[in-house]
Protein backbone atom coordinates (compact mmCIF):
# COMPACT_ATOMS: atom_id res chain seq x y z
CA UNK A 1 0.00 0.00 0.00
CA UNK A 2 2.04 3.17 -1.41
CA UNK A 3 2.50 5.95 1.14
CA UNK A 4 0.39 9.01 0.16
CA UNK A 5 -3.06 9.81 1.03
CA UNK A 6 -4.30 10.35 -2.69
CA UNK A 7 -2.03 7.06 -3.71
CA UNK A 8 -4.52 4.91 -1.23
CA UNK A 9 -7.47 6.34 -2.06
CA UNK A 10 -6.72 5.71 -5.53
CA UNK A 11 -5.55 2.00 -4.82
CA UNK A 12 -8.92 1.59 -2.80
CA UNK A 13 -11.63 3.28 -4.95
CA UNK A 14 -12.50 3.82 -8.36
CA UNK A 15 -14.42 6.42 -7.93
CA UNK A 16 -13.83 9.53 -5.22
CA UNK A 17 -15.64 12.85 -5.42
CA UNK A 18 -13.94 14.95 -2.86
CA UNK A 19 -16.18 17.20 -0.60
CA UNK A 20 -16.73 20.81 -0.99
CA UNK A 21 -14.80 21.84 2.28
CA UNK A 22 -11.24 23.34 0.99
CA UNK A 23 -10.21 26.55 2.98
CA UNK A 24 -7.70 28.33 0.74
CA UNK A 25 -6.48 30.51 3.47
CA UNK A 26 -4.32 29.13 6.42
CA UNK A 27 -6.16 29.38 10.06
CA UNK A 28 -3.66 30.72 12.78
CA UNK A 29 -5.96 30.85 16.18
CA UNK A 30 -3.15 31.90 18.42
CA UNK A 31 -1.00 33.38 16.21
CA UNK A 32 2.02 31.25 15.97
CA UNK A 33 5.20 32.80 14.68
CA UNK A 34 5.76 30.76 11.38
CA UNK A 35 3.09 28.59 11.56
CA UNK A 36 1.42 29.59 7.85
CA UNK A 37 4.79 29.78 6.00
CA UNK A 38 5.11 25.85 7.39
CA UNK A 39 1.43 25.53 6.39
CA UNK A 40 2.34 26.61 3.08
CA UNK A 41 5.36 24.39 2.56
CA UNK A 42 3.23 21.42 3.63
CA UNK A 43 0.96 22.14 1.04
CA UNK A 44 3.61 22.63 -1.80
CA UNK A 45 5.19 19.43 -0.62
CA UNK A 46 2.21 16.93 -0.53
CA UNK A 47 -0.48 18.69 -3.32
CA UNK A 48 -2.80 19.05 0.03
CA UNK A 49 -4.45 22.30 1.75
CA UNK A 50 -4.94 19.87 4.94
CA UNK A 51 -4.14 16.77 6.48
CA UNK A 52 -7.31 14.71 6.32
CA UNK A 53 -9.15 14.29 2.37
CA UNK A 54 -13.26 13.36 2.97
CA UNK A 55 -15.30 12.55 0.16
CA UNK A 56 -17.51 10.25 -1.03
CA UNK A 57 -15.76 6.96 -2.87
CA UNK A 58 -17.80 3.40 -4.44
CA UNK A 59 -15.10 0.66 -3.46
CA UNK A 60 -16.30 -2.42 -5.41
CA UNK A 61 -19.70 -0.75 -6.40
CA UNK A 62 -19.81 0.04 -2.59
CA UNK A 63 -20.78 3.52 -1.33
CA UNK A 64 -18.85 4.95 1.75
CA UNK A 65 -17.56 8.09 2.75
CA UNK A 66 -13.62 8.15 3.44
CA UNK A 67 -11.82 10.39 5.91
CA UNK A 68 -8.14 9.41 4.71
CA UNK A 69 -5.25 11.22 6.54
CA UNK A 70 -1.78 12.85 4.62
CA UNK A 71 0.74 12.23 7.22
CA UNK A 72 3.06 14.20 5.17
CA UNK A 73 1.13 17.07 5.79
CA UNK A 74 2.33 18.63 9.02
CA UNK A 75 2.39 15.14 10.47
CA UNK A 76 -0.90 14.40 10.03
CA UNK A 77 -2.05 16.74 12.69
CA UNK A 78 -5.42 17.69 13.39
CA UNK A 79 -6.53 21.58 13.50
CA UNK A 80 -9.54 23.62 13.14
CA UNK A 81 -9.80 22.96 9.71
CA UNK A 82 -8.89 19.02 10.11
CA UNK A 83 -12.19 19.16 12.27
CA UNK A 84 -13.87 21.00 9.70
CA UNK A 85 -13.88 18.47 7.30
CA UNK A 86 -14.14 15.76 9.58
CA UNK A 87 -17.53 16.96 10.42
CA UNK A 88 -18.52 17.59 7.21
CA UNK A 89 -17.47 13.76 5.88
CA UNK A 90 -20.17 12.51 9.09
CA UNK A 91 -22.83 15.24 8.06
CA UNK A 92 -22.59 14.11 4.59
CA UNK A 93 -22.50 10.38 5.73
CA UNK A 94 -25.89 10.93 7.62
CA UNK A 95 -27.56 12.41 5.02
CA UNK A 96 -26.96 9.91 2.38
CA UNK A 97 -26.75 6.57 4.79
CA UNK A 98 -23.39 5.67 4.23
CA UNK A 99 -20.88 4.13 6.15
CA UNK A 100 -17.74 5.91 7.00
CA UNK A 101 -14.07 4.60 6.47
CA UNK A 102 -11.25 6.65 8.33
CA UNK A 103 -7.95 6.13 7.03
CA UNK A 104 -6.01 6.79 10.21
CA UNK A 105 -2.68 8.05 10.24
CA UNK A 106 -1.85 10.94 12.31
CA UNK A 107 0.69 12.25 15.31
CA UNK A 108 -1.92 13.85 16.88
CA UNK A 109 -3.18 17.46 17.77
CA UNK A 110 -1.45 20.38 15.80
CA UNK A 111 0.77 22.32 18.40
CA UNK A 112 0.84 25.24 16.61
CA UNK A 113 -3.31 25.75 17.15
CA UNK A 114 -2.80 25.33 21.24
CA UNK A 115 -6.25 24.27 22.39
CA UNK A 116 -8.24 25.26 19.89
CA UNK A 117 -6.22 21.81 17.82
CA UNK A 118 -7.24 19.87 20.96
CA UNK A 119 -10.86 20.74 20.97
CA UNK A 120 -11.19 19.63 17.65
CA UNK A 121 -11.10 16.15 18.89
CA UNK A 122 -14.78 16.85 20.85
CA UNK A 123 -16.05 18.09 17.35
CA UNK A 124 -14.67 14.85 16.10
CA UNK A 125 -16.12 13.03 18.88
CA UNK A 126 -19.86 14.68 18.50
CA UNK A 127 -19.70 13.90 14.52
CA UNK A 128 -19.02 10.52 15.26
CA UNK A 129 -21.73 9.72 17.76
CA UNK A 130 -24.68 11.56 15.90
CA UNK A 131 -23.97 9.87 13.13
CA UNK A 132 -23.26 6.40 15.03
CA UNK A 133 -27.34 7.08 16.62
CA UNK A 134 -28.15 7.42 13.18
CA UNK A 135 -27.18 4.01 12.16
CA UNK A 136 -24.21 4.69 10.38
CA UNK A 137 -21.65 1.97 10.28
CA UNK A 138 -18.00 2.79 10.98
CA UNK A 139 -14.31 1.20 10.29
CA UNK A 140 -11.25 2.77 10.69
CA UNK A 141 -7.62 1.75 9.13
CA UNK A 142 -4.77 2.02 11.31
CA UNK A 143 -2.08 3.43 9.30
CA UNK A 144 1.22 4.24 10.50
CA UNK A 145 1.35 6.32 12.90
CA UNK A 146 -2.16 6.10 14.10
CA UNK A 147 -1.75 8.04 17.51
CA UNK A 148 -3.09 10.49 19.83
CA UNK A 149 -6.44 12.02 19.30
CA UNK A 150 -7.00 10.51 15.60
CA UNK A 151 -6.64 7.26 17.88
CA UNK A 152 -8.03 7.82 20.59
CA UNK A 153 -11.75 9.47 18.48
CA UNK A 154 -11.75 7.85 15.21
CA UNK A 155 -9.05 5.03 15.49
CA UNK A 156 -10.14 3.22 18.59
CA UNK A 157 -13.94 4.17 18.39
CA UNK A 158 -14.90 3.11 15.42
CA UNK A 159 -17.21 -0.37 15.34
CA UNK A 160 -14.92 -2.25 13.59
CA UNK A 161 -10.92 -1.30 13.41
CA UNK A 162 -8.21 -2.76 11.21
CA UNK A 163 -5.05 -2.66 11.49
CA UNK A 164 -2.31 -2.71 8.95
CA UNK A 165 0.98 -4.46 10.43
CA UNK A 166 3.75 -3.32 12.17
CA UNK A 167 2.09 0.14 12.16
CA UNK A 168 2.75 2.45 15.24
CA UNK A 169 -0.68 2.76 17.40
CA UNK A 170 -1.55 4.37 20.93
CA UNK A 171 -2.32 7.61 22.56
CA UNK A 172 1.04 8.61 23.29
CA UNK A 173 3.47 9.16 20.55
CA UNK A 174 7.14 8.75 20.05
CA UNK A 175 8.70 12.19 21.20
CA UNK A 176 6.27 11.75 24.77
CA UNK A 177 6.36 8.56 26.02
CA UNK A 178 8.49 7.47 28.57
CA UNK A 179 11.75 6.53 27.97
CA UNK A 180 10.90 3.40 29.62
CA UNK A 181 8.08 2.26 27.93
CA UNK A 182 8.73 -0.74 25.90
CA UNK A 183 8.06 0.03 22.24
CA UNK A 184 6.32 -3.24 21.60
CA UNK A 185 3.58 -1.61 23.72
CA UNK A 186 2.92 0.92 21.57
CA UNK A 187 2.11 -1.49 18.22
CA UNK A 188 -0.84 -2.72 16.13
CA UNK A 189 -0.04 -6.12 17.21
CA UNK A 190 -0.05 -5.38 20.97
CA UNK A 191 -3.07 -3.51 20.56
CA UNK A 192 -4.59 -6.66 18.69
CA UNK A 193 -3.60 -8.93 21.49
CA UNK A 194 -5.02 -6.36 24.21
CA UNK A 195 -8.12 -7.00 22.16
CA UNK A 196 -8.44 -2.97 21.12
CA UNK A 197 -7.79 -4.24 17.11
CA UNK A 198 -10.40 -6.67 15.60
CA UNK A 199 -7.92 -7.96 12.75
CA UNK A 200 -4.87 -7.13 11.07
CA UNK A 201 -4.81 -6.67 7.27
CA UNK A 202 -1.77 -6.98 5.05
CA UNK A 203 -1.70 -3.83 2.38
CA UNK A 204 -2.74 -5.69 -0.27
CA UNK A 205 -5.62 -7.47 1.36
CA UNK A 206 -7.18 -4.38 2.12
CA UNK A 207 -9.70 -3.39 -0.68
CA UNK A 208 -10.96 -7.12 -0.47
CA UNK A 209 -11.70 -6.64 3.46
CA UNK A 210 -13.41 -3.52 3.56
CA UNK A 211 -15.50 -4.50 0.32
CA UNK A 212 -16.78 -7.79 2.94
CA UNK A 213 -17.07 -5.08 6.15
CA UNK A 214 -19.09 -2.67 3.77
CA UNK A 215 -21.17 -5.62 2.43
CA UNK A 216 -21.86 -6.94 5.98
CA UNK A 217 -22.23 -3.65 8.01
CA UNK A 218 -24.82 -2.31 5.07
CA UNK A 219 -27.17 -5.47 5.15
CA UNK A 220 -30.40 -4.51 7.06
CA UNK A 221 -32.76 -6.95 7.80
CA UNK A 222 -35.95 -7.48 10.00
CA UNK A 223 -36.43 -11.43 9.31
CA UNK A 224 -34.47 -13.40 12.21
CA UNK A 225 -31.73 -15.58 11.62
CA UNK A 226 -32.70 -19.29 11.44
CA UNK A 227 -31.34 -21.87 13.89
CA UNK A 228 -28.76 -24.21 12.19
CA UNK A 229 -29.32 -27.67 11.69
CA UNK A 230 -27.81 -30.19 13.97
CA UNK A 231 -24.26 -31.55 12.76
CA UNK A 232 -24.57 -34.85 13.81
CA UNK A 233 -27.76 -37.49 13.57
CA UNK A 234 -28.00 -38.63 17.11
CA UNK A 235 -30.77 -39.73 18.80
CA UNK A 236 -31.93 -38.62 21.92
CA UNK A 237 -30.81 -39.14 25.27
CA UNK A 238 -32.21 -41.47 27.76
CA UNK A 239 -31.22 -39.98 30.53
CA UNK A 240 -29.65 -36.78 31.96
CA UNK A 241 -26.25 -38.60 32.60
CA UNK A 242 -26.00 -40.09 28.58
CA UNK A 243 -26.91 -35.67 27.65
CA UNK A 244 -23.83 -34.80 30.10
CA UNK A 245 -22.03 -36.98 28.12
CA UNK A 246 -22.68 -36.34 24.52
CA UNK A 247 -22.53 -32.97 25.00
CA UNK A 248 -18.70 -33.27 26.81
CA UNK A 249 -17.75 -35.89 23.90
CA UNK A 250 -14.53 -34.81 21.54
CA UNK A 251 -16.33 -36.12 18.78
CA UNK A 252 -19.19 -33.57 18.95
CA UNK A 253 -19.61 -30.58 16.67
CA UNK A 254 -17.99 -26.95 17.94
CA UNK A 255 -19.00 -23.75 17.33
CA UNK A 256 -16.59 -23.17 14.20
CA UNK A 257 -17.85 -25.87 12.25
CA UNK A 258 -21.43 -25.28 12.96
CA UNK A 259 -20.04 -21.37 11.49
CA UNK A 260 -18.51 -22.54 8.43
CA UNK A 261 -21.63 -24.77 7.62
CA UNK A 262 -24.25 -22.38 8.12
CA UNK A 263 -22.26 -19.10 6.47
CA UNK A 264 -21.16 -18.36 3.32
CA UNK A 265 -18.24 -16.38 4.94
CA UNK A 266 -17.79 -14.32 7.46
CA UNK A 267 -15.51 -11.92 9.32
CA UNK A 268 -14.44 -11.97 13.13
CA UNK A 269 -14.27 -8.98 15.42
CA UNK A 270 -12.27 -9.43 18.34
CA UNK A 271 -12.18 -8.18 22.02
CA UNK A 272 -13.60 -6.12 24.91
CA UNK A 273 -11.83 -3.05 23.80
CA UNK A 274 -10.29 -2.83 27.36
CA UNK A 275 -7.55 -5.06 27.32
CA UNK A 276 -8.25 -8.66 26.87
CA UNK A 277 -9.30 -11.65 24.28
CA UNK A 278 -11.56 -14.60 25.08
CA UNK A 279 -10.52 -17.68 22.79
CA UNK A 280 -13.03 -19.46 23.75
CA UNK A 281 -15.72 -16.67 21.84
CA UNK A 282 -16.42 -16.25 18.55
CA UNK A 283 -18.09 -13.26 17.37
CA UNK A 284 -18.59 -11.60 14.08
CA UNK A 285 -20.46 -10.80 11.02
CA UNK A 286 -21.36 -13.40 8.36
CA UNK A 287 -23.03 -13.76 5.15
CA UNK A 288 -25.64 -16.04 4.61
CA UNK A 289 -28.49 -16.38 1.56
CA UNK A 290 -27.76 -12.68 0.57
CA UNK A 291 -27.99 -11.02 3.77
CA UNK A 292 -26.29 -10.37 6.67
CA UNK A 293 -26.38 -12.03 10.56
CA UNK A 294 -24.45 -11.44 13.56
CA UNK A 295 -22.89 -14.23 15.25
CA UNK A 296 -21.99 -14.66 19.36
CA UNK A 297 -20.71 -18.32 19.71
CA UNK A 298 -19.22 -20.30 22.45
CA UNK A 299 -16.50 -22.99 21.70
CA UNK A 300 -16.67 -25.28 24.77
CA UNK A 301 -14.85 -23.32 27.30
CA UNK A 302 -15.40 -21.34 30.52
CA UNK A 303 -15.98 -18.27 29.10
CA UNK A 304 -14.09 -15.12 30.46
CA UNK A 305 -14.98 -11.58 30.92
CA UNK A 306 -13.70 -10.60 27.81
CA UNK A 307 -16.21 -13.39 26.07
CA UNK A 308 -19.41 -11.51 27.55
CA UNK A 309 -17.72 -7.99 26.46
CA UNK A 310 -17.31 -8.81 23.11
CA UNK A 311 -20.60 -10.41 22.62
CA UNK A 312 -21.90 -7.35 23.77
CA UNK A 313 -20.49 -5.63 21.78
CA UNK A 314 -21.16 -7.48 18.88
CA UNK A 315 -25.02 -7.38 19.90
CA UNK A 316 -25.25 -3.63 20.78
CA UNK A 317 -23.32 -3.30 17.24
CA UNK A 318 -25.78 -5.48 14.87
CA UNK A 319 -28.79 -3.77 17.18
CA UNK A 320 -27.90 -0.52 15.94
CA UNK A 321 -27.30 -1.20 12.50
CA UNK A 322 -30.42 -3.83 12.17
CA UNK A 323 -28.75 -6.92 11.63
CA UNK A 324 -30.40 -10.05 13.03
CA UNK A 325 -28.22 -11.79 15.76
CA UNK A 326 -27.41 -15.62 16.40
CA UNK A 327 -25.55 -16.82 19.27
CA UNK A 328 -24.25 -20.55 20.17
CA UNK A 329 -24.46 -21.62 23.84
CA UNK A 330 -21.24 -24.02 24.53
CA UNK A 331 -19.84 -23.78 28.06
CA UNK A 332 -19.59 -25.59 31.02
CA UNK A 333 -20.02 -22.46 32.42
CA UNK A 334 -18.79 -19.15 33.38
CA UNK A 335 -14.89 -18.81 34.52
CA UNK A 336 -14.90 -18.45 38.49
CA UNK A 337 -11.47 -18.17 39.17
CA UNK A 338 -9.86 -15.32 40.88
CA UNK A 339 -8.62 -13.44 38.03
CA UNK A 340 -12.30 -13.76 36.30
CA UNK A 341 -13.62 -12.24 39.86
CA UNK A 342 -10.66 -9.71 39.53
CA UNK A 343 -11.38 -8.55 35.94
CA UNK A 344 -15.67 -8.05 36.32
CA UNK A 345 -16.89 -11.94 35.69
CA UNK A 346 -20.47 -10.34 37.07
CA UNK A 347 -20.63 -6.74 35.46
CA UNK A 348 -19.75 -8.57 32.18
CA UNK A 349 -22.47 -11.04 32.37
CA UNK A 350 -25.06 -8.30 33.03
CA UNK A 351 -23.52 -6.47 30.30
CA UNK A 352 -24.43 -9.49 27.88
CA UNK A 353 -27.68 -10.05 29.88
CA UNK A 354 -28.64 -6.75 29.21
CA UNK A 355 -27.89 -6.57 25.27
CA UNK A 356 -29.99 -8.94 24.04
CA UNK A 357 -32.61 -8.46 26.63
CA UNK A 358 -33.04 -4.97 24.41
CA UNK A 359 -31.54 -5.48 21.37
CA UNK A 360 -33.33 -3.64 18.52
CA UNK A 361 -33.11 -6.79 16.40
CA UNK A 362 -34.18 -10.63 16.49
CA UNK A 363 -32.00 -12.74 18.30
CA UNK A 364 -31.91 -16.44 17.50
CA UNK A 365 -30.09 -18.89 19.88
CA UNK A 366 -28.53 -22.93 19.14
CA UNK A 367 -27.76 -24.08 22.28
CA UNK A 368 -24.86 -26.99 20.59
CA UNK A 369 -22.99 -28.22 23.33
CA UNK A 370 -22.61 -27.99 27.18
CA UNK A 371 -25.18 -25.08 28.80
CA UNK A 372 -24.09 -24.88 32.15
CA UNK A 373 -25.16 -22.62 34.26
CA UNK A 374 -25.95 -18.72 33.92
CA UNK A 375 -22.93 -18.33 31.62
CA UNK A 376 -24.51 -20.42 29.25
CA UNK A 377 -27.72 -18.36 29.55
CA UNK A 378 -26.15 -14.42 29.23
CA UNK A 379 -25.49 -16.11 25.47
CA UNK A 380 -29.45 -17.12 24.96
CA UNK A 381 -32.02 -15.34 23.89
CA UNK A 382 -35.61 -15.72 25.96
CA UNK A 383 -37.93 -17.80 23.77
CA UNK A 384 -36.31 -17.97 21.09
CA UNK A 385 -33.74 -20.65 21.92
CA UNK A 386 -33.25 -23.93 20.30
CA UNK A 387 -31.27 -27.34 21.20
CA UNK A 388 -29.44 -29.65 19.46
CA UNK A 389 -30.16 -33.41 20.30
CA UNK A 390 -26.57 -33.77 21.55
CA UNK A 391 -26.83 -30.86 23.98
CA UNK A 392 -27.82 -30.41 27.53
CA UNK A 393 -28.94 -27.07 29.57
CA UNK A 394 -29.15 -26.51 32.63
CA UNK A 395 -29.31 -25.01 36.29
CA UNK A 396 -25.78 -25.60 37.19
CA UNK A 397 -23.59 -28.74 36.11
CA UNK A 398 -24.43 -31.72 37.90
CA UNK A 399 -21.42 -32.06 39.88
CA UNK A 400 -21.72 -28.55 41.21
CA UNK A 401 -25.39 -29.05 42.06
CA UNK A 402 -24.56 -32.68 43.52
CA UNK A 403 -21.58 -30.33 46.04
CA UNK A 404 -24.43 -27.71 46.62
CA UNK A 405 -26.44 -30.42 48.02
CA UNK A 406 -24.05 -32.23 50.12
CA UNK A 407 -24.88 -34.73 47.95
CA UNK A 408 -22.08 -37.71 46.96
CA UNK A 409 -20.42 -37.88 44.09
CA UNK A 410 -21.55 -40.91 43.34
CA UNK A 411 -24.75 -39.67 43.00
CA UNK A 412 -23.99 -37.54 40.17
CA UNK A 413 -25.74 -39.57 37.28
CA UNK A 414 -29.22 -39.61 39.37
CA UNK A 415 -28.45 -35.91 40.16
CA UNK A 416 -28.65 -35.39 36.08
CA UNK A 417 -31.39 -37.09 35.55
CA UNK A 418 -33.07 -35.13 38.28
CA UNK A 419 -31.82 -31.73 36.95
CA UNK A 420 -34.65 -32.04 33.89
CA UNK A 421 -31.62 -31.04 31.66
CA UNK A 422 -32.08 -33.07 28.39
CA UNK A 423 -33.28 -32.09 24.81
CA UNK A 424 -36.98 -33.10 25.11
CA UNK A 425 -37.08 -31.70 28.94
CA UNK A 426 -36.13 -28.28 27.59
CA UNK A 427 -38.69 -28.15 25.18
CA UNK A 428 -41.43 -29.58 27.94
CA UNK A 429 -40.55 -27.12 29.95
CA UNK A 430 -41.05 -24.12 27.64
CA UNK A 431 -37.36 -23.22 27.75
CA UNK A 432 -36.56 -24.49 24.41
CA UNK A 433 -38.53 -23.72 21.20
CA UNK A 434 -37.59 -27.20 19.53
CA UNK A 435 -34.74 -29.96 18.74
CA UNK A 436 -33.19 -29.26 15.78
CA UNK A 437 -32.16 -31.75 13.46
CA UNK A 438 -29.65 -32.53 11.22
Amino acid sequence: MTGSARELLGELAAEFTELSTVHPVADNPIEWPGYPEAHAKAAVRTGETESAIVGEARIDGLPAVLIAWEFGFLGGSIGQQTGDRIEAAFAHAKERGLPVVSLVATGGSRMQHGMRALSQLQRIARASAEARAAGIAQLSVLRDPSTGGGWATLGAGSDVVLGLPYAQVGFAGSRVRPASSPSEAYSVEAKLEWGQVDRLVEPEELRDVLVRWLQLLSSRSTEPAPPPAARRAVALPETGWDAVRRARASSRARAPEYLDTYFDWRENIQGDRVGHVDEGVQCGFGWREGRAIAYAAQCGTATRPAGFRTAARLVRLASRLGIPVLTLVDTPGAANDADAEGNGIGPAIAELFEAIATAAVPVTTLVIGEGGSGGALAFAASGTTWIAPDAYFSVTSPEAAAAILKRPMTEIPAVADQLRLRPQDLVGLGLAVGIVEP
